[in-house]
Formats: structure tokens, C-alpha cells, sequence
């Protein structure tokens, strides 16, 4: 049974209302709930949440693109209003599975977009490298604080030196089934450190906590050892489209390693963009610079009317340096 999340945000982070709403049936016969937003006829991007997220965590993009974009969003599976997997249901063959769905069932025939996955919804645009609704579909490709393997290895959640002991305590955190319960002053405090730079508000924090922490536990658990397995790095190179990188300095989640290797290995890298002192959480931290390299991509490969504005091969913002 699908679900509509138990708290909403109140302005700017408030989901705005889809211009319509509808169901997108994946290869195994699972529902998923996607949502239009903006005018007919206008430049169309799609985005792709990550784990323990939501439609609800691109609103403040959706503010910035809708006016003059078509904006396809889509909860994944077992999250928001898209109903939990069965059996076997947990997979990147799944993700991919589930996006070759939407851009089929969302796009106008011939139409193509700009796709932007964040986190998980990153490697979902990996995993499906190689379908060929990704490659007839997508105009270019925007992969935001994510990476293609070694997740857990390279994180920096818990602060220890030894890296056997991290590794162990973070796949512990990660992977576990514990109820997060309500929203309190201590969560949001530990998801601020965990997800967020220093410099995120209370307004973006309170935001993201009630995404994540109306994520079923069980869901939260399928999808976390998904993760913690994840290599993903041969798909990197077959990921044949135009595609861009963006990262948060302060990301302890997916840190910059994860950006740069991905940068080295994408057949057609079109510019890294590292935002300097943002975490996991870079397109709620700051909606203006993300849905900035969103346009570019727009104006540089999507269907604009033949307007085709140049934008630099490589951007970087906020004082970040050249990797």
C-alpha cells in the first residue's frame, strides 16, 4: 500500500503540487508513483532520489526548475508512495529496471531529458549504463554525491582511525533494521553530522529529518546492504552519455574520492562541480547551485529549441579548488 509522507515541510522545502500524478509499472510488475511537474512542451528533466528519501527531497529544486522545465519525478521502490519490493526486489538490476520504466512511461515518444540521480538514485543511473532507454532517452546525465563502489570503505561517518574497526561500525549503522523514530532535537543533530555540512539550517535540517525518518525501517535495511556491496565501477564506463559530477566538500557519505574516481572513469566526463562546504545533501543545502548545473545541462544538450548556450567543460563553485 502506497503511503503520503507523515510530515511535509513547510515552505520553500513544502512538496509543491504535481501538475499530475500516475503510476509507472516496472519489468517485475512493481508500482511506482510519479509525479509531472511544469508546462507541457519545455525542456524535460528527471530526477532520481537516493536512499531513504523521497519525491519530497527535490522540492526546493522543483521551485527553482518548474517555471520553465517539465520535471519528472519518481519515489523508488519502498519509498514515499512507491510500494515496498517483494522478494528479491533489492537490487541495482531493480534500479535500473525502474528507471528504464519511467523514462519510457514518463517522456513524450522521441523526447529526451536531462537525468539527475542523487546518491542512490546516482547509481541507479549507473546500474542502468547500459539500457537503451538511458542511452535514447537521456540528453545528458547528473550524478550528485554518490560513487560506484567501496561506499562504506570510504566513508566518514563514524570518526575512527583504524579502518577495519570503522568499516565494521559503519556497515553496522548502515545496514541496521532499528527504528529512528521520531523527529527530535538529538536526530536532528546526528543527521545534520551525518548528511549535511556545518553551515546547513534548521529549516533544511528539519526538512530532510522528516524525509528520512519516514522511511519504512525494513526499506531503509533491503536497500542499505544493497549499498554496502555496491561496485558499480565497470558500468561507469559504459555510461556512453554526456555526464556531469557534483560533490559536496564536507559530504562524509560519498566523499570527493568518490566524485574524482567517477570523473576518471566516465567515457564522456562534461565537468565536475564540488560545492564547497556542503554535505550528502547538496541539492536541499543549496537548491540555487544545484539547479544551476541542471540548466547548463539543459542549455548545453537538451531539446531547447536549437538554443544551445556554451557552458565551460568544467565548472566549480563556491571557492572549491581544481582536483
Amino acid at each position: 500500500m502506497s503511503r503520503r509522507p507523515a510530515r511535509l515541510a513547510a515552505g520553500p522545502y513544502a512538496p509543491p503540487v504535481a501538475v499530475s500524478e500516475l503510476s509507472v509499472i516496472s519489468a517485475d510488475g512493481s508500482r511506482l508513483h510519479a509525479e509531472l511537474h511544469g508546462p507541457e512542451g519545455a525542456p524535460a528533466v528527471v530526477l532520481a532520489h537516493g536512499w531513504t528519501c523521497s519525491t519530497a527531497f527535490w522540492a526546493p529544486i522543483v521551485r527553482e526548475l518548474a517555471a520553465d522545465h517539465r520535471i519528472v519525478l519518481y519515489d523508488q521502490r519502498g519509498h514515499g508512495r512507491s510500494p515496498a519490493a517483494g522478494p528479491g526486489g533489492y537490487s541495482t538490476h531493480a534500479l535500473a529496471d525502474d528507471l528504464a520504466a519511467v523514462l519510457q512511461q514518463t517522456l513524450a515518444p522521441g523526447e529526451r531529458a536531462v537525468v539527475v540521480g542523487h546518491s542512490m538514485g546516482g547509481m541507479t543511473l549507473m546500474a542502468a549504463a547500459d539500457r537503451p532507454q538511458l542511452r535514447e532517452r537521456a540528453a545528458a546525465v547528473l550524478l550528485c554525491n554518490t560513487g560506484s563502489s567501496r561506499l562504506i570503505e570510504r566513508g566518514r561517518v563514524v570518526p575512527l582511525r583504524g579502518e577495519r574497526l570503522r568499516v565494521r561500525v559503519q556497515r553496522a549503522l548502515l545496514c541496521s533494521r532499528a527504528p529512528l523514530g521520531p523527529v527530535t532535537p538529538l536526530s536532528r543533530r546526528l543527521l545534520k553530522y551525518v548528511t549535511m555540512g556545518p553551515e546547513a539550517g534548521p529549516a533544511v535540517v528539519e526538512a530532510c529529518a522528516s524525509i528520512v525518518h519516514d522511511c519504512p525501517r525494513a526499506v531503509r535495511a533491503a536497500w542499505a546492504r544493497v549499498i554496502g556491496d555496491l561496485d558499480l565501477d565497470a558500468e561507469v564506463g559504459r555510461l556512453a552519455v554526456p555526464t556531469a559530477v557534483l560533490a559536496g566538500t564536507a559530504d562524509r557519505l560519498t566523499p570527493l574520492e568518490h566524485a574524482r574516481a567517477l570523473a576518471d572513469r566516465l567515457p564522456r566526463c562534461v565537468g565536475v562541480t564540488e560545492l564547497d562546504g556542503l554535505g550528502h545533501m547538496a541539492p536541499v543545502e543549496d537548491p540555487a547551485a544545484v539547479s544551476g548545473v541542471i540548466r547548463g545541462l539543459v542549455a548545453t544538450y537538451g531539446d531547447v529549441g536549437g538554443a544551445r548556450a556554451a557552458v565551460p567543460e568544467s565548472g566549480r563553485v563556491r571557492g572549491a579548488e581544481e582536483s
